[in-house]
């Protein structure tokens, strides 16, 4: 009995010891364990950028090499857009983790968090970043007499006296311009492309003098070009005091000709579309240019503004108005990054938060991709001016342009995609493909934060369509189903609400709607939360360059 007990006593210790160490192992394994850098960086899923070069000629090649080294100049250049002297922050910070961090955010502020900081010893990040000295204020700046200050390309300084005055980019920059423009010489002069020599070659003058009017409307006339490059200082979003300094960006492209094929007529029915906006006749007058165009691309190379926290998928370029008015835009969709979100980040949110009932509508080529180009080709509808005349939308609304444009776009794109559908140009489709689609990629977007304007534009997407009863929340299961016909009655409204503020310049009003609108609340917060809680990536970080492409 004795031996009986010793040996029952012996399974029991082993199998305690086995209980231990498996909870050992399960402990080091544990997020716990983790550091908190680490887990921010991870919030970003790593995707390899790649493309079939196989069929460039030896020209084309050297020139995707020299493309590259320009857009790494407009990546230096964006670092002192954003926040300064980039080797002193990095050369203060000891955790690995943390330099990843700041590289993939450019400075020490989180743009998927509200901008806040997550370096120890930096407070809230400035306003106007780095194009405005950091104790401007709104009163100065409207008493500033200079006719460059609302340049999109000056910078904003103190002379020795300590006034302001305009300083155009390539003078402040002048070491880096030079060299960029100098590759780009190079890299026009390899250019069998006709198009794409012209381009490369007024764009490298572009940089010399700010005045980018001949080069944006040289990159609308090219046609046959199988690379592209999208670079200089472009987009505003990163100004958050007067919404108008354009940021240092370089993005390097490869056409994929079958998809362009397929979305190449679109273009033609923008007259149509325009017409067919529900607003007053008066918000419709403006005539988009049908001479645009839109492609599909892989986006092999990002380098400043466009590699900065969120990552972008589409480009609907240029945004002078008076380009639009001549030529309209170009609209260029980056399948490779776009297939990337869609597959690690939205269909993933839509698991967890999507009516099991409507899963099946989640879908990329007949939704995602649709949504997403239609976003960029909205950009080209509504109005550019007010309709008094007296000046363009951008300066009407000032900060509060960029959340206001970019819901347009959403939301008016999602209406293009209602009108082209119900004219018959997609048979056999099913319009809840991207109206459930259209939903999941709001949650995906709202976690953009509220230092981006992408990310403001859905919030006030979400609680408008909410509002409305375009979809529902289930209380007892946390998913979310669309309503299809308070849906579609919903975009309508949107469009036209929008519209009509930027075609009355109404700042007033575009600021309460942000202000308001543009924020989380607790139930979106608490289902962001479970996102969060599933480790859904955020958004994605690149493995890319010469070597990934094998150049």
């Amino acid at each position: 009995m004795k031996r009986f007990f010793s040996l029952i006593s012996i399974i029991l210790i082993l199998f305690l010891a086995v209980i231990s160490c498996g909870e050992k192992k399960q402990k080091v394994n544990e997020p716990d364990n983790i550091s908190e850098m680490e887990k921010l960086v991870k919030n970003y899923a790593e995707v390899e950028l790649t493309a079939d070069i196989n069929k460039l000629t030896a020209n084309e090649l050297e020139i995707l090499r020299i493309l590259i080294d320009v857009a790494d100049i407009m990546d230096e250049l964006f670092w002192k857009d954003a926040f300064g002297d980039k080797e002193t922050l990095l050369s203060g910070i000891k955790d690995e983790w943390a330099k990843k961090y700041v590289m993939i955010n450019y400075g020490p502020w989180d743009r998927l968090n509200g901008n806040k900081p997550f370096i120890e010893g930096f407070g809230e990040k400035p306003k106007g970043a780095n194009y405005y000295p950091q104790d401007i204020t709104d009163e100065e700046f409207d008493a500033f007499n200079d006719p460059n200050k609302m340049s999109w390309y000056t910078l904003i300084r103190r002379d020795e006296q300590g006034n302001l005055k305009c300083v155009w980019y390539h003078e402040e920059y002048a070491e880096q311009i030079n060299k960029a423009a100098e590759l780009l010489d190079q890299a026009a002069a390899l250019a069998e492309d006709e198009g794409l020599k012209k381009y490369l070659s007024l764009r490298a003058e572009a940089l010399r003098t700010d005045d980018y009017l001949e080069s944006d409307l040289a990159w609308m006339d090219m046609k046959t070009n199988v690379i592209d490059f999208v670079v200089g200082p472009i987009e505003s979003y990163e100004d958050g005091f007067r919404g108008i300094k354009a940021a240092h960006s370089g993005q390097v492209l490869i056409k994929d000709l079958e998809w362009s094929k397929k979305i190449e007529h679109f273009n033609d029915v923008l007259p149509e579309l325009q017409n067919g906006l529900p607003v007053d006749s008066k918000y419709k007058k403006e005539k988009p240019a049908s001479s645009g165009d839109m492609n599909v691309y892989y986006v092999v190379y990002y380098g400043g503004d466009c590699n900065a926290g969120s990552k972008n998928i589409a480009i609907n370029l240029p945004n002078d108005p008076r380009v639009h008015e001549a030529k309209g835009s170009r609209k260029l969709q980056l399948k490779n990054a776009m297939q990337a979100k869609f597959d690690k980040i939205l269909v993933p949110i839509a698991n967890l938060l999507i009516d099991e009932a409507q899963m099946k509508h989640i879908k990329f080529e007949d939704a995602f991709f649709q949504n997403v180009m239609f976003h960029e080709v909205a950009h080209g509808l509504g109005v550019k001016y007010t309709i008094d005349g007296k000046k363009s939308v951008r300066e009407a609304l000032e900060e509060y342009y960029s959340p206001i444009e970019e819901a347009k776009a959403d939301i008016a794109g999602l209406y293009m995609v209602t009108q082209l559908y119900e004219k018959g140009e997609f048979p056999g489709k099913d319009l809840m493909d991207n109206y459930v689609t259209f939903l999941a990629g709001i949650f995906r977007s709202v976690r953009f934060g509220v230092a981006s304007s992408h990310g403001k534009a859905n919030m006030m997407e979400f609680y408008y369509l909410l509002d409305k009863g375009a979809f529902a929340r289930n209380p007892e299961t946390g998913k979310y189903s669309v309503n299809f016909d308070k849906m579609k009655k919903a975009i309508a409204d949107m469009v036209s609400d929008i519209i009509v503020i930027q075609g009355n310049g109404d700042k007033a009003a575009a600021k309460q709607w942000v202000e308001s609108k543009g924020k989380v609340g607790e139930e979106l917060q608490k289902d962001l939360d479970r996102i969060a809680e599933a480790n859904i990536p955020k958004d994605i970080v690149f493995k890319q360059g010469k070597g990934i492409l094998g150049l």
